[in-house]
């Protein structure tokens, strides 16, 4: 297995998601990893504090994996990231995020949320179920 990339959690960040920096908004970020998911997701699997993508190790794969991976990141500096390339997949793990994370992310990630719903309204509800603080810029550009 070849380490692509480890990102360790910031001890002193808070735990919130901060999308006041970003290039993109919070619903063109989901809007991303839907495609990615459409295009090479083969499983996902959680445990109480570590999610794990397995995606097919296509052409474009890695280097889409890890754009995304560092632009959450950023965002997201509370969790730990690893992605691994064993062959035949890219191993994508974010620590920190476990299994009551995902059930909540779920329905945005498998495209049920509907395309022309504001990153406002995504936060809004993302915070309301999951706990986690999630900061959008007032006006999206």
């Amino acid at each position: 297995m070849t380490k692509l990339l480890s990102i360790t959690a910031q001890p002193d960040a808070p735990v919130a998601c901060d999308m006041t920096d970003a290039q993109d908004t919070l619903a063109e970020r989901f809007a991303e990893y839907r495609r990615l998911f459409e295009h090479a997701l083969v499983s996902r699997s959680s445990t109480d504090d570590v999610t794990t993508f397995r995606l097919a190790a296509r052409p474009g794969v890695a280097e889409w994996s890890l754009d995304l991976v560092r632009r959450e990141a950023a965002c997201c500096p509370y969790l730990s990231y690893e992605v691994d390339d064993d062959g035949e997949q890219i191993v994508w793990s974010a620590i920190g995020f476990g299994g009551s994370d995902m059930a909540v992310l779920d329905d945005f990630l498998t495209g049920s949320a509907t395309a022309d719903v504001s990153s406002r309204d995504m936060a809004e509800d993302l915070e309301a179920r999951g706990g986690v603080p999630i900061i959008v810029p007032a006006v999206e550009g």
